[in-house]
């Protein structure tokens, strides 16, 4: 029988948490670093956590509002595998966000708005894609100085 331990581990998440086998489950791989890596040998290896949850509430934080980057504090109970190189297996019954990834930014493009109306500039391209508010398509300047000719144009019924 393989040893268990109940514990919190701090870590970060690599990969977007996936649904796990059944409903209301998700997995998860969590690094963890060592905590004083002055103190030990610089080369030692993060840790890899192979993670579960069976916990609906857990597993709907995680595959909607969990990021790549994020670091979290989990719960619950740790398993050794039986083979040395496989990682640890941690079952979640707790989960607290330490820290959030910095969203993700784009560099180069830059949404825009116009009043009701959005564009979207691209340093790639002279014409500059515009959309409503909600997301109807209005059509495409053939360079920023056209955007409010091209919303006019839109407005009086003209779709060009």
């Amino acid at each position: 029988m393989n040893p268990q331990t109940h514990l919190a581990i701090d870590g970060y998440v690599d990969a977007i948490p996936a649904p796990g086998t059944g409903w209301g489950t998700a997995r998860f791989d969590l690094t963890h670093s060592p905590a004083d890596a002055d103190r030990i040998t610089p080369d030692t290896p993060d840790t890899v956590y192979a993670c579960t949850t069976a916990d609906p509430d857990l597993a709907d934080v995680l595959l909607r509002e969990i990021q790549p980057g994020d670091l979290l504090r989990v719960t619950g109970t740790l398993v050794q595998p039986d083979v040395p190189q496989a990682p640890a297996h941690f079952t979640v019954d707790g989960l607290e966000v330490l820290e959030a990834a910095p969203a993700p930014v784009v560099y180069g493009l830059v949404l825009e708005r116009f009043g009701s109306y959005l564009v979207v500039f691209d340093v790639d391209r002279d014409q500059v894609p515009v959309f409503t508010a909600s997301g109807r398509w209005v059509g495409e300047a053939a360079n920023p100085d056209a955007i409010s000719d091209l919303i006019d144009a839109y407005e009086e019924g003209d779709t060009r």
